[in-house]
């Protein structure tokens, strides 16, 4: 027995998808004997003809996604938008980079490993950009100062 046309009409009446209509197995001659919508409501009233919950979008993927995005993953050249500078500013980083080089030299003359006349020219070389980074100063001072201590000394 084909039921298309009852199953179309509850859709109509239940404002739903035809596929969201589920007939009852145990009802399905009395569904097909309904042809005005008034049979159609009644037997919904009944609970013949039911209706399937909605399928929403599941949000395991988004999840997943979010959680790697807090441990820091996805943020290769493929993911990133927008200029490096505008991400992190140049600016920025050099300040952060100068600080950390100052804070470096800072302790190094108070534990005495170098004189305050040293400690001058290295303040000096990295206000001027001399160095590129915490380990090219460290290397710098390695082979320069302290080194010539030892040999001094």
């Amino acid at each position: 027995m084909k039921l298309d046309f009852q199953k179309r009409i509850a859709a109509d009446i239940l404002k739903a998808s035809p596929k969201r209509v589920v007939l009852v197995e145990d009802a399905l001659e009395e569904i097909g004997e309904a042809v005005t919508k008034e049979d159609i409501r009644s037997l919904i009233k009944k609970g013949a003809i039911t209706l399937k919950p909605k399928r929403g979008v599941s949000r395991a993927r988004a999840n997943k996604i979010r959680k790697q995005k807090a441990k820091g993953k996805r943020k290769n050249k493929g993911s990133r938008k927008g200029k490096k500078n505008a991400r992190t500013n140049a600016k920025q980083l050099r300040i952060n980079s100068t600080r950390k080089q100052k804070e470096f030299i800072k302790r190094l003359r108070q534990s005495k490993k170098i004189s305050s006349k040293e400690y001058r020219k290295l303040y000096l070389m990295i206000k001027g950009g001399f160095f590129r980074n915490l380990r090219h100063i460290k290397l710098y001072v390695f082979e320069n100062v302290i080194r010539r201590e030892n040999k001094n000394g």
